[in-house]
């Protein structure tokens, strides 16, 4: 807040926070923290309604952004939207962090002897030696 009050000459409280709505951006971090700073800052900006929502869109994940426009009743209100985007990116990371562990359990799977294979198994070496060197069952 000091360097925003440094970068736009001091000002009023509503200057600096939309002064501050204006740089604030998701990026990588999670929803979660990204709605509650935006939340905050928002609260004595003085955007409310439509505006509001629009400059919470335009500075979201686009990939959840785009997911929330595209279902079939996206979100109309501003605390819809935090809602949702906090549920969908939960689920995104969620369903990323699965594929890593499966992704690590195939190469895992792919690098360990394969041990059911014909050529591992007793009865498939048995059948594979000539007759005369294998015992008989009983």
């Amino acid at each position: 807040m000091v360097d925003l009050k440094k970068e736009f000459g001091g000002g009023d409280d509503k200057t600096i926070k939309v002064a501050e709505l204006k740089k604030i951006e998701q990026k990588n971090r999670k929803m979660e923290k990204f709605v509650q700073e935006f939340r905050k800052i928002a609260r004595e900006s003085g955007y409310k309604g439509r505006s509001l929502v629009e400059k919470f869109k335009r500075e979201m994940n686009k990939v959840i952004k785009r997911k929330l426009m595209e279902v079939e009743r996206p979100p109309m209100s501003i605390e819809q939207w935090y809602e949702r985007a906090v549920n969908l990116d939960r689920h995104l990371r969620e369903s990323r962090q699965e594929e890593k562990r499966l992704r690590g359990r195939r190469e895992i799977e792919a690098q360990a002897p394969k041990l059911n294979t014909p050529e591992n198994t007793n009865e498939r070496q048995e059948q594979k030696l000539p007759q005369s060197q294998v015992w008989p069952r009983r």
